[in-house]
């Protein structure tokens, strides 16, 4: 029996695209200034994770869209004027890379393909997922540009090398991301509870260099006290699991941990990146829209981008 292999990039969302942005799938041709991904699919670790309820979340934030910004024009109090402050800037939503269930090798390669695409067109990649695993095909398709520092919320340390053989989970994207030669170093924040990681893994990411700030140093040391220490003036990629913030303020998830990262803490690490380094992508992960409440996940979600986006226009980003 052949299997299905041959699949395009990118398919347009279920639901409406985010923000009502224009819906734009060829990625060929694409011209924008920042480009939102949705990638559901990538290595799974059982036959019941092949399509797990992460793989719903590009769509579910989609879907609270109204709910998270009112129209370029209407006055947005995070910022102090209007999302966009009355300039021109593409945004366009690039629906979500397919998955194949027989094929979870390539389902990873297309995703990466598909952000090496926008990061060509010269657009800042947004990513919704699925699972962390997201996360790793993201992160290779900066090879060749210049090197980037994570900064990485998560209640887990994901630094597990491979999960029954597999290497490219969600249990591992720091783990890959600390073999890329263009990844420079990273910032984990809101680390907390009972994960997957052991002390192997813990020593291994600080060997690497990795920065370990659980959750209860951030909340001793207070916000102010972290953004002082936080790199400036490096290129920073953005990747934030929806368990790293307090299940209070994003219970959508798998493994919520009490004591996370609040949602004033996680602007602040975000406005930081935007404004003292240069944002070159972003994710949100992990968010099980069948455990979320009032769909409050999914616009938690969606106020992060909208609040690093409206930082990147403020910082003059886009022309």
């Amino acid at each position: 029996m052949n299997l299905p292999t041959n699949l395009p990039l990118t398919r347009a969302p279920r639901a409406r695209s985010f923000l009502g942005w224009p819906s734009v799938t060829d990625l060929d041709s694409l011209s924008a200034d920042v480009a939102l991904l949705g990638i559901p699919y990538n290595a799974p670790y059982s036959m019941e994770e092949v399509a797990n309820n992460q793989a719903q979340a590009p769509d579910a934030v989609r879907a609270r869209s109204d709910q998270i910004q009112w129209g370029d024009g209407n006055y947005d109090f995070d910022h102090g004027g209007p999302l966009l402050d009355g300039k021109e800037v593409r945004l366009v939503d690039c629906g979500n890379v397919p998955g194949n269930q027989y094929d979870a090798a390539g389902n990873v390669k297309r995703a990466e393909m598909a952000v090496r695409a926008i990061l060509k067109a010269g657009a800042l990649p947004v990513i919704l997922g699925g699972d962390h695993g997201a996360s790793v095909p993201a992160l290779r398709a900066y090879e060749g540009h210049e090197p980037i520092t994570l900064i990485h919320i998560d209640a887990h340390l994901d630094w597990r090398d491979h999960v029954n053989g597999v290497r490219d989970g969600y249990s591992s994207p720091i783990r890959r991301a600390s073999e890329l030669p263009w990844v420079e170093g990273a910032w984990q924040i809101g680390l907390r509870g009972v994960g997957s990681a052991r002390e192997v893994e813990v020593a291994a990411a600080r060997k690497w260099g990795s920065h370990l700030i659980t959750a209860w140093d951030l909340h001793e040391m207070g916000i102010a006290a972290l953004l002082e220490k936080l790199p400036t003036g490096k290129n920073v990629y953005l990747t934030i699991d929806a368990d790293g913030l307090d299940p209070t303020i994003m219970p959508g998830v798998i493994a919520p941990v009490p004591g996370g990262v609040t949602f004033v803490q996680a602007r602040a690490i975000i406005r930081h990146a935007v404004m003292r380094n240069r944002v070159v992508g972003m994710d949100i992960v992990e968010i099980a829209p069948e455990r979320d409440v009032g769909g409050l996940t999914c616009i938690t979600a969606g106020r992060l981008i909208t609040n690093m986006l409206g930082c990147a226009v403020r910082a003059g980003y886009f022309g």
